[in-house]
Parts: C-alpha cells; structure tokens; sequence
C-alpha cells in the first residue's frame, strides 16, 4: 500500500501530510509526539490502509516548515487541536477515528475537549487523560521523577543547546527503539530553523503539561477510548494510567503492554492489532 507525502493548506497554515488508503474508507487521523514525526505511523498507516481505512498523519505545528509560527502562545491546546479539526475539514472528515501517541495522544484529548463530536474512536498511546497526568505530575512522587525533563524542556535556550550538541546526541539517545530511517528523518526535521524550539514550545505553552487551560477542559469523555499503555514506559508511571479511569464516562478499554514508552516501535504487531479491534468495534455510521 503506498503512503503519499502531501503539502496541505489549513489553518492559515501548510503541513507536511501522509496520506494512504480509499478516499471512501472510514477516515482515521494518527498525530506524532515528540521528537518524532508523522514517519512513525507508516507501519500502521500500512495495515490499515490495506484493511481499507483512510489514513491522515500530518507533520503537527512546529514541524512541518510551513506550520512554524514563533512564540510560544501559538502551541497551546487549542492551537494544536484546531489544527486536527482544520486539517479534518479539509479532507472532508466530519467524523472521524483518532490515533494519538505522545504529545500526539495529548493533542488527541484536547480534540476531544474542544469537538468531541467529530471523534468516532479515540486511541491514546502512552499517555492518559490530561487530567489524571497532570495531577500525577503534581501529586505522585514516582510520577514527579519521571517528568523532571519536562522541567528542563521549559528553560528556552539551555534545552535546545543541550539536546541539539555533539550532533542531536540526546536526541539520538532518546530514539532507543528506532530504525536508522526513522532518525534520519527525524534528524532532518530538527536541524531544521526553528523546529526544535517549536516543538519544545508544546510542553513551554503547557506549562509543563499543566491541564488547567483557561481554553481547553479537560473533563468526563464519552467517546469509546483505547489506552495503551507500556509497563516499562520511563516518562509515564502507573498512578496516572489508572487514574484516567475515572474520567471515562463512555466505552473504555485499557492495554497494558510489557514495553516502553516506544509502543509502534517495540510491540507494532500488538499495538496496531490493538488499534483495529477499537476501529472495528466503534464503525462509523453510513
């Protein structure tokens, strides 16, 4: 199945698409986190493009070169979800499934915050509800540990120097799961001007992933959710896993896997299985 790299106008802005599957096929929407981009969907994108599913995985905000605005107010929540609902509009998606991993995931639970109607199935990766992480952040030990780099993220300057010297060394550490393919591309978008700043400017917009935004609530979701979840996941513990539970007010299924936080990487087989009972069980009417 062949996966088109596309230029894509909306939101005032251009990004970098893939794009796969019939144009009739029930849409399926997929958003990268950090530091990676749309390339880590191409194994999923495949499958399910073959199953006949229509497939969207944009370069989000900040990287995409035609979508790096400057200053850190233009990554907010609201910011980065309207861009999924702009880039839907465009394609004509007015309902559609989401998959999210990483920031990809937060994006996708701020989608379901501001439109929640347009989402026929959500598929978060890695990270839970915003709510119960950003309270694990603030109230769970473990939890605090694991995102002190957020910390580090938000200091403007000292993060892009640190992450950017000996060549992306850190970066290069970061991508633990990786083929040399996938970190050439990603290599090429952060060596880009302006990219990595944009795309730590997510995390400085959030304050550090705080969920109380004055724009985006944060509250009970009714839309049929899958989590997954790696057990051996660095940057997110288990406190805010099972306390995302409490916020799901509709069909809910959680996936523990023995894995890190690379799931596409690590366990793709049992992931993308994973993602296709959820699309199967929650179709989208005709």
């Amino acid at each position: 199945m062949t996966v088109e790299l596309r230029e894509v106008s909306a939101a005032g802005f251009r990004f970098r698409c893939r794009l796969a599957g019939p144009a009739e096929g029930e849409p399926v929407i997929l958003l990268h986190g950090f530091p990676e981009t749309s390339r880590m969907w191409l194994p999923v994108m495949e499958r399910l493009a073959a199953e006949g599913y229509r497939c969207l995985a944009p370069d989000q905000r900040g990287y995409s070169p035609g979508a790096r605005p400057r200053g850190v107010e233009h990554y907010t929540y609201a910011h980065l979800a309207g861009d999924v609902l702009a880039l839907a509009n465009v394609f004509d998606m007015p309902r559609f499934h989401l998959v999210g991993h990483d920031w990809g995931a937060g994006v996708g639970w701020a989608v379901l915050a501001i439109d929640p109607d347009r989402v026929a199935s959500f598929s978060a990766l890695s990270v839970p509800h915003l709510a119960a992480f950003g309270r694990a952040i603030r109230e769970d030990e473990d939890q605090r540990q694991r995102s002190q780099y957020i910390q580090f993220f938000l200091e403007e300057g000292a993060a892009e120097a640190a992450l950017t010297a000996n060549d992306f060394a850190a970066l290069r550490r970061i991508w633990s799961a990786h083929s040399p393919e996938e970190i050439e591309e990603y290599l090429r978008t952060f060596r880009e001007p302006g990219a990595l700043t944009a795309a730590l400017n997510w995390y400085r917009a959030s304050r550090g992933i705080d969920p109380e935004d004055e724009e985006v609530r944060f509250g009970l979701v009714h839309t049929p959710t899958l989590l997954i979840w790696g057990n051996r996941d660095q940057a997110i513990g288990r406190a805010a896993v099972e306390a995302a539970a409490a916020y799901m007010a509709g069909p809910y299924r959680f996936v523990e896997l023995d894995a890190g936080h690379w799931l596409v990487q690590e366990a793709g087989e049992r992931v993308t299985e994973e993602i296709r009972r959820h699309l199967r069980q929650n179709p989208i009417p005709t």
